[in-house]
């Protein structure tokens, strides 16, 4: 059973930065990509990242490109994915959202295994 875990989440001051940590047990490697989301209070959840773990492919929602980096450490049956989110703002604010899909995509219709999410807010 795959099992999704996230962490890193906090309070920061506008223009700082956080890494979000997501482990991933029991996944069973066949092609599997891990995505970043998010869902702010009153909005539609949000593709953020996405990382292909068996390549080199990367995939970042426009407004975060140049600010946040999705990195991954595999193991054995557990997969580490990280974000790291720089010259954060305000409008980042919002839960944070790790999953795992069979394809690479932004489109959390497209993820079958959720966590369940880290709070990041940004204060300003």
């Amino acid at each position: 059973q795959v099992q999704v875990v996230e962490s890193g989440g906090g309070l920061v001051q506008a223009g700082g930065s956080l890494r979000l940590s997501c482990t991933a047990s029991g996944l069973t490697f066949d092609d599997y990509a891990m995505g970043w989301f998010r869902q702010a209070p009153g909005k539609e959840r949000e593709g953020v990242s996405c990382i292909w773990l068996y390549g080199d492919s990367t995939y970042y929602a426009d407004f975060v490109k140049t600010r946040f980096t999705i990195s991954r450490d595999m193991a054995k049956n557990t997969v580490t994915v990280y974000l790291q989110m720089n010259s954060l703002e305000p409008e980042d604010t919002a839960m944070y959202y790790c999953a795992a899909s069979a394809i690479i995509s932004l489109a959390s219709s497209d993820f079958t295994t959720w966590g369940q999410g880290t709070q990041v807010t940004v204060s300003s």
